[in-house]
């Protein structure tokens, strides 16, 4: 019990005569500081995705799964009455929350990125649109495709079910594939981390030795090194997360045409998440260094 508070303290306040075997400047330390920052940077932004789809996904899910469409392809003489008969119908649905025509105005927008704003509708067939929002209890989707099969044989029910579902799984593999970047990105920072301990402790082969000889415990010399290289993972991190959330918040906000492909930034209580990344990998550093430690000590004559 008291080597463990002994450890503890030297690791938390540090020793002065043990870190000297540390060296405290080199490209041990460069690369431990850069490495670390680095995989901080690319960590946030792995994260960031990873919430960003998740968010998608949801979106994609609650927005999508409560609504409909109704097209109704007939002659410029049938339209209308068509029109007339399927909104009869969708009055008297059980769990059909609203309704509503998509004017021509909003189809030409929505057709706009492809034909150019010029467009005149007049030129294509463009069938009349009716939009559904269901309830939360939902309706009997396949009733109303029935009755509107008999009130008005031109209307074409559509859930858009066939192609909400796709989106949504595609987004939540690119969720999963963010967590599998950010656990990839932990673990090559630990190797990095222990392959500088490696080159530390071998580049001080001497100064151990004489250590050892004056009667100091290889557990003595590991905590030194264990402890410098978590403070520069650590010190790494930070910088690494503050770049990271610098550049997260420079990127587009969600939102306008091309939301979906914007708003990687987390929003309200996410941004701690980020912040944790810097604990990770002290935390990663410190078992790295640890390890490669006392390998090596146990190497050495």
């Amino acid at each position: 019990m008291r080597g463990l508070i002994e450890s503890t303290l030297i690791f938390l306040i540090g020793d002065a005569q043990a870190e000297r075997m540390v060296p405290p400047t080199g490209y041990t330390v460069r690369l431990t500081v850069f490495a670390a920052a680095a995989m901080a940077f690319l960590a946030t932004f792995a994260l960031a995705f990873s919430m960003a789809t998740g968010r998608l996904a949801d979106k994609w899910t609650s927005d999508l799964s409560r609504s409909a469409t109704i097209r109704i392809a007939a002659s410029a003489e049938q339209a209308l009455a068509q029109r007339d008969a399927v909104l009869a119908v969708l009055q008297t649905t059980p769990g059909v929350q609203s309704f509503r025509v998509i004017e021509a105005e909003e189809q030409q927008d929505l057709l706009a990125p492809w034909f150019g704003e010029a467009l005149s509708l007049d030129l294509l067939p463009v069938p009349t649109l009716i939009e559904i929002v269901e309830r939360p209890s939902g309706f009997d989707a396949q009733n109303l495709q029935f009755r509107l099969a008999a009130e008005a044989p031109g209307a074409v029910f559509d859930t858009h079910r066939r192609w909400r579902q796709p989106l949504v799984n595609a987004a939540n593999r690119l969720k999963v594939m963010g967590w599998v970047a950010l656990g990839l990105i932990l673990a090559t920072l630990a190797v990095v981390v222990t392959l500088a301990a490696q080159s530390a402790l071998a580049a001080n082969n001497q100064v151990i030795k004489v250590m050892r000889l004056i009667g100091a415990r290889d557990s003595y010399i590991a905590l030194a090194f264990v402890r410098r290289f978590t403070l520069r993972g650590l010190l790494g991190a930070v910088l690494g997360v503050v770049a990271g959330v610098i550049a997260l918040l420079a990127m587009p906000a969600a939102g306008g045409p091309a939301g979906y492909l914007t708003g990687l930034a987390p929003s309200g209580a996410s941004w701690l998440w980020p912040a944790l990344i810097p604990l990770i990998t002290a935390v990663i550093a410190f078992f790295a260094t640890r390890r490669a430690a006392r390998r090596t000590l146990r190497s050495l004559p």
